[in-house]
């Protein structure tokens, strides 16, 4: 997969852009709050349906315009194809793919697929469970269409029902009614989701093993498995029916408890990877360095398994990152993207060896 060229009108401080990419290495040069960010911020957009740095679109259209647009050109294994996001206070955003009119950006996720890795993603591995539920969604919402649908579903009735739950001290008996068909819902999407999660991270745990061995050595071993709030191990969540089942007893033997904390305490909402060095835990014993070199090992990995599934390679987004790692981190990644798509932002270019350069500078690229 490859990005060939992006339009822009009036997203964040870019008045109006075209920028044509390389197959190889693209580097962004600029001083900070030029636009580089902004530009990767416009490519990840069209692939996720949404922002990585906020969840206000009104916040990307630029101060004072009447709408902003992305259109981005790319191509496949099969054909080149277009996906155009049209955004207007006030109004629906208008999405074409391939000048076709799309009803949700939800449904072209999966078309263009992309891996960010960010200064932020570097705390991947000490930061609390939410961060990595992010990125194993993030990951399989590209690679399944069915998986993300049932997150959407997952994360709707998971709204409903903690609403019940907030009222129920006031209004008992709608509580009672209906806490059953809600709790059967939410167990049965959670089946679902905690399966495909276990078996992307069966499949993206080898990587993590290899590239953490090829940057330390091979002296330590790490491991990434799926720690479920529900139950056992993460095998035991192969089986969609059991762990619908469990789901859903939990659910329904607890309601004093989550009434009592105003929320719903079992589900994938409360899943978590869980991420070792020989056996201890990478998150209370791992050094800054371990972790960083854990990190970068699952965003490779989460193009990999892309790779393995989809039979070609995403493009990957590094916002800045070459900045944030020691000598030899950098000298490790320069060396992976050799034989793949990559944009990089960067204020210093040295260190990141060829590729197409361009420069910014206050929301123009040249």
């Amino acid at each position: 997969m490859e990005c060939n060229k992006i339009k822009i009108r009036n997203f964040r401080n870019i008045e109006e852009a075209e920028i044509e990419f390389d197959g190889g290495v693209n580097i962004l040069v600029g001083d900070n709050a030029q636009g580089k960010t902004n530009l990767l911020e416009a490519i990840s957009f069209t692939a996720l349906g949404k922002s990585f740095r906020t969840s206000h679109e009104e916040e990307l259209i630029r101060f004072g315009a009447e709408f902003a647009e992305v259109s981005l050109d790319f191509t496949d294994s099969v054909r080149r194809q277009n996906i155009t996001v049209r955004m207007m206070p006030g109004h629906r955003r208008r999405i074409e793919q391939n000048k076709v009119k799309v009803g949700r950006l939800s449904d072209i996720v999966g078309a263009f697929r992309t891996v960010l890795f960010c200064p932020e993603h570097l705390s991947l591995i000490k930061e609390g469970p939410g961060e990595r539920r992010n990125y194993l969604d993030i990951a399989l919402s590209q690679l399944y269409p069915v998986y993300l649908k049932s997150l959407q579903r997952y994360n709707q009735i998971l709204k409903n029902r903690n609403k019940l739950i907030r009222n129920a001290e006031d209004d008992r008996r709608t509580f009672n009614e209906t806490v059953e068909f809600w709790s059967s819902q939410l167990a049965a999407e959670a089946a679902v989701i905690a399966r495909y999660r276990v078996q992307y991270l069966d499949r993206a745990s080898e990587h993590i093993k290899a590239c953490f061995a090829e940057m330390t050595g091979d002296r330590e071993v790490p491991k990434a498995v799926y720690a479920g709030s529900s139950h056992g191990e993460p095998e035991s969540y192969l089986d969609v029916n059991a762990t619908e089942k469990i789901y859903f007893d939990l659910l329904m033997k607890n309601h004093d408890r989550e009434i009592g904390a105003g929320t719903t305490l079992w589900g994938i909402h409360k899943d978590d990877i869980e991420i070792t060095v020989n056996d201890r835990s990478a998150r209370a014993f791992a050094s800054q360095g371990q972790q960083r070199s854990l990190a970068l090992a699952m965003k490779l990995a989460e193009g990999e398994v892309c790779a393995a599934i989809t039979g070609e390679r995403p493009v990957f987004l590094f916002d800045d990152v070459f900045s944030e790692l020691d000598s030899t981190r950098r000298a490790y990644l320069s060396g992976k993207i050799k034989d793949r798509q990559v944009i990089i932002t960067t204020c210093e270019p040295s260190g990141i060896a060829g590729g197409k350069l361009i420069q910014v500078q206050n929301g123009r690229y040249f």
